[in-house]
């Protein structure tokens, strides 16, 4: 293997770790956002709840303004019976007073039932509420964790870059350009190997003269299909597979 592969693949490996570590630093944030929202989600349920037990005992509340307003219509009613003396008025105010209970009764059934209705709602916010006390702790422990990762991922691409330069520059000016611009087309696969006559990068077939002087290392040489530079190591396989 030349000398400039050599450092070619050193390089090589460099920007395949600054770029793993730049893809698990472009990952925190997305994770952190995710876990704000599940801590948010299971907050907004305990609202939901909360608000739906407050309009429960809002709506109860009003039943029992309604119940003292038929019982206070049941007692001017009966001051009316007493005072009238007909008997079509009497009948017609005691019919008044009947209609009073039946609505009563109703109102009563109704309290009854918005009393169930509250009590449930009690139980599910309790238990929303031990919901969003128990997300929201484990999303400030998991975010706390993302930021100790991300402080970690951060000094490690720093170390990664810092010496970046000095490896680019153990290479030709032609070199340098060469991969910096497969770089940025290829990624991090830029200097491949040649096994049984294809290119480790696109896997395609290479022309005899090219893996010919893969293997002689006299030059620089580049897959015709992808562009990527090649090398040849003794543990590879040249022949060519039909």
């Amino acid at each position: 293997m030349s000398d400039t592969i050599e450092k070619l693949l050193i390089l090589q490996d460099r920007d395949r770790n600054i770029f793993r570590v730049q893809s698990e630093l472009a990952r925190i944030e997305p994770e952190r956002q995710a876990l704000k929202a599940k801590a948010v989600g299971t907050q907004a349920i305990l609202e939901a709840a909360k608000t739906r037990g407050k309009q429960i005992e809002s709506d109860r509340k009003k039943l029992e303004l309604d119940v003292e307003a038929k019982k206070l219509q049941i007692e001017k009613y009966g001051l009316q019976q007493f005072q009238t003396k007909k008997n079509d008025e009497y009948r017609a105010l005691a019919h008044e007073i009947e209609l009073c209970k039946e609505v009563i009764v109703k109102l009563d059934d109704q309290q009854i039932e918005l009393m169930e209705k509250a009590e449930q709602a009690q139980k599910e916010t309790v238990i929303a509420n031990q919901a969003a006390n128990e997300a929201r702790k484990m999303v400030e422990a998991q975010i706390t964790d993302l930021g100790k990762r991300e402080e970690n991922l951060q000094k490690e691409l720093v170390e990664l870059q810092s010496n970046r330069e000095t490896l680019l520059s153990a290479v030709d000016d032609t070199t340098q350009s060469r991969y910096e611009r497969l770089l940025k087309s290829k990624g991090g696969n830029v200097v491949v190997g040649v096994q049984h006559g294809v290119c480790g990068g696109c896997h395609m077939k290479l022309p005899t003269a090219i893996i010919v002087a893969t293997q002689a290392q006299q030059e620089l040489v580049t897959c015709i299909n992808c562009g990527r530079i090649l090398y040849y190591t003794r543990d590879m396989d040249l022949a060519v597979v039909d």
